[in-house]
């Protein structure tokens, strides 16, 4: 016999206790928490340090009740203190047995007087903020000092005082004065984050949260700390004193930075976002996001945004501004006129947008020129996609990554490219999950996850996924996952390895993209060889089906793919680019994108923010940020997660309204102009269950892992993005831009020693467009290979050396 757990999970009848609280029995799995099963009964037990995804610690005491266990006899026997002395226990750290009575606040006068105890003395120094405190409002200590404690003190002596605030980080200030000593913030620093750079010091009346002098509290996920503070001792830099809970809207959403899809609540006052908290999604992120997600919210409100299509005019040569159906009428003449477009989009679109645009480019421009791979990519990544990932629906989730043995990963470092999936692979890390990393280096993140590096040069990841294949000391089976970063489409062979391996070992196969809308525009068919829903272009059955949606046909040759329309640009067989969110110096050559952009005779641009391309373009067309409109983020799970508009009242338009009226004028109608239109047509379209695109083909020939990584006298360059970098994402909130970890090129002991200068000291790192200057430090990489951040501290890797990754690149050392 089974019964349902609380969360849904059939549990064995001999696998559960029943106990009985407030003179209610419940029965609970084995190994629940006292305070647990009162949940399960309507009952909350006070609690501070209590948290369900933390590891019990018992540090608060507010949480006490009266518990009796079965005697010899078989009756009750209450739990005894001192002679003749009941003494109550801490629930959050009891767990529940056989035959238990637990009597809390409710029905135990003991259990009530020793909650009130533990309250009294946690407000003897609690100073009285509550006016000017962040925390007022949504305070826990605030409710339960009311509904839990006395209705006054018996303490008139002075409180206790610090100096205050005092920075933990840039972003997170700490008034220790308020603190209750809970410990939820350094059990998740050091539980959770992997970042234990904050700790309780001191004891008795003196403990406090503190710092260790020589290493700041540097962690991507700093803010989780703050909103699970159960006072106002943590608080937000960006958000202190700006807010309190009852001024705010709350909204439900979905976070836009990377492809994880973290469930947030975004609170807003008066058209503006003012703050964004954590979603709970046990599927997805649990309770915990990013500081990304969490305060990368101010780009939206910035001088740089465009509030007004605007138009050349024909005259000055100047943009001037226009009204929509103004825009609309010369952005359709400029396309007609220019021939020949190719269509460029970024990875800020939502499933919705990306659809507009490949419906756009295929219907209204009647072109497969369209890509959203700014970045650099490999010829076999198409196919890759389009046979691994477009259409495939939900396929590895983040539940799968605590249920398997071995996660290998290739060209994707979690901790920096996509936040929340590095804490469920360091959660399951924990539980006993092997980690291997085919990179450069030990980075912190796999540190953090005690994983095992497979030392690789750039370029050579194809051969050690081969390898990996023969390789005894790394189970990867049926029962192990493979996640593949985007940056390994960069690499030729690497990823026809990766489904190589995959197919031999019965690993599940994994895509994770940096972006968030990435696989949306995988399955929107936003590549010049697919159709929307994993539709091959050159299938003539696909095409039909298609057909019969769009109510039109399509082109049947592949187009050109990101690099090739740049090209093509360049050499005037494109006369017309429309580009929606691409930063040139995102680009793989970020040279070639501006030249291309200048050499189109007509250019379109929707963009949130003025940027190089729209110094260039001939039309300007402002578009809605995530929180001015609905739409739907597709994770790197294939999970959809939809979300509501936020801003209610903001009259920004998306890019699928906007494409829908250019559509208009050039007279081949989108079919939809509201995002709830465009998902229904998706809906209608469902995914492709004919002839897919064959896997690519593996390469042959391998080579050890460590093979010769110079090029003459260069050095064989690595890079990937951090997550708190230059990126226009993060404009706006210094607090959080200064906690970004310091640009460093990283080399070898031996290629330190071979450059003649000291860790620390300055070099410059020369490619073929031109170089940097940045500290060197040493890491665990082979020699004669440097790695680089491809965008912190105003350096920009494609932009300012003219390079990507496996590039060769020069260094020398005595830079000023």
């Amino acid at each position: 016999m089974t019964v349902t757990s609380k969360e849904g999970q059939e549990v064995a009848k001999a696998d559960l206790v029943t106990l009985t609280i407030d003179g209610v029995e419940v029965s609970v799995p084995k190994g629940t928490l006292v305070i647990r099963a009162a949940e399960q009964i309507g009952v909350q037990i006070p609690r501070f340090c209590d948290h369900p995804l933390l590891a019990p610690v018992g540090a608060c005491r507010q949480c006490l009740v009266e518990v009796a266990l079965p005697g010899p006899d078989g009756e009750p026997r209450t739990m005894m203190g001192p002679p003749g002395r009941v003494k109550p226990q801490a629930s959050c750290t009891l767990t529940a047995s056989e035959g238990m009575v637990v009597n809390t606040q409710i029905s135990s006068p003991i259990a009530d007087k020793a909650q009130q105890g533990v309250m009294e003395a946690l407000l003897i120094n609690h100073p009285l903020d509550c006016p000017v405190c962040d925390k007022g409002g949504e305070c826990p200590l605030q409710n339960q000092a009311m509904s839990n404690g006395r209705g006054e003190t018996r303490f008139v002596e002075t409180k206790r005082t610090f100096p205050k605030p005092i920075n933990i980080s840039a972003q997170v200030l700490l008034d220790r004065e308020r603190c209750v000593l809970c410990a939820r913030c350094t059990r998740f620093s050091e539980q959770i984050a992997g970042d234990p750079f904050i700790a309780l010091i001191e004891r008795g009346a003196l403990q406090q949260v503190g710092i260790y002098e020589k290493e700041p509290f540097e962690s991507y996920f700093s803010g989780n700390t703050i909103q699970i503070c159960p006072v106002g001792a943590l608080t937000s830099a960006a958000y202190r004193f700006r807010a309190r809970p009852f001024d705010l809207v709350s909204t439900p959403s979905v976070a836009e930075h990377d492809a994880c899809g973290s469930a947030i609540r975004v609170d807003h006052r008066r058209g503006k976002v003012v703050r964004r908290l954590s979603g709970e999604d046990p599927a997805v992120n649990e309770e915990w996001i990013t500081d990304k997600d969490r305060f990368g919210f101010t780009y939206a409100r910035q001088d740089d945004r465009l509030t007004h299509p605007m138009v050349r005019d024909e005259e000055t040569g100047e943009l001037r501004t226009a009204s929509w159906p103004e825009a609309f009428v010369v952005a359709a003449r400029g396309l007609q006129a220019a021939g020949a477009t190719g269509v460029l989009t970024g990875g800020r679109l939502t499933l919705e947008d990306a659809y507009a645009y490949s419906k756009f480019a295929r219907v209204a421009l009647g072109t497969n020129d369209v890509d959203f791979r700014a970045r650099a990519h490999s010829a076999e990544e198409e196919a890759f996609l389009a046979s691994t990932v477009a259409g495939t629906g939900l396929g590895v989730t983040f539940e799968d990554l605590e249920k398997v043995g071995t996660v290998v990963l290739a060209g994707l470092e979690p901790e920096d490219e996509a936040g929340t999936l590095f804490l469920r692979l360091r959660k399951a890390a924990r539980k006993g999950l092997k980690v291997v990393s085919i990179a450069p280096f030990t980075s912190r993140g796999l540190a953090k996850m005690h994983g095992t590096l497979i030392r690789t040069a750039p370029g050579d990841e194809a051969a050690a996924l081969e390898a990996l294949a023969h390789d005894g000391e790394v189970a990867l089976d049926a029962g192990g996952i493979l996640l593949i970063g985007e940056r390994l489409a960069a690499v030729p062979g690497a990823l026809s390895a990766a489904a190589a391996l995959a197919g031999t070992t019965g690993a599940r196969l994994a895509w994770v993209p940096r972006r968030a809308g990435d696989r949306g525009a995988v399955d929107a068919g936003l590549l010049p060889s697919l159709l929307p829903g994993g539709r091959p272009v050159d299938d003539a059955a696909a095409r039909v089906d298609l057909g019969t949606v769009w109510g039109t046909t399509v082109g049947h040759e592949p187009g050109r793919d990101a690099a090739g329309i740049v090209a093509a640009a360049i050499a005037g067989e494109i006369g017309g680019l429309v580009v929606g969110g691409v930063d040139p110096d995102d680009t793989a050559d970020p040279a070639a994108t501006r030249a291309a952009i200048g050499a189109a005779s007509f250019v379109v641009s929707l963009e949130l923010r003025a940027t190089d391309v729209t110094q260039a373009a001939d039309v300007v067309l402002p578009v809605a940020a995530a929180a001015e409109k609905a739409g739907t983020f597709v994770t790197w799970e294939g999970r959809q997660r939809p979300f509501g508009k936020v801003l209610v009242e903001s009259h920004a338009l998306p890019d699928l309204r906007v494409l829908a009226g250019i559509a208009d004028e050039l007279g081949t109608p989108l079919g939809f102009k509201t995002v709830e239109a465009a998902r229904a047509e998706l809906s209608e379209l469902g995914g492709w269950d004919g002839d897919r695109v064959a896997a690519p083909t593996v390469s042959t020939g391998s080579t050890t892992r460590e093979s010769s990584t110079t090029d003459g006298d260069g050095l064989r360059l690595a890079t990937w993005k951090q997550m708190i970098d230059d990126a226009s994402m993060l404009d706006g909130d210094d607090y959080l831009r200064a906690t970004g970890r310091a640009a460093v090129a990283l080399v070898s002991a031996g290629t330190l020693a071979g450059l003649g200068v000291e860790a620390g000291a300055n070099v410059t790192v020369t490619g073929p467009g031109g170089s940097a200057t940045l500290p060197v430090g040493v890491a665990d990489l082979a020699d004669g290979v440097v790695w680089l951040p491809a965008g912190s501290d105003g350096i920009n890797v494609n932009r300012d050396l003219g390079a990507t990754a496996g590039a060769t690149v020069s260094v020398e050392g005595g830079a000023a």
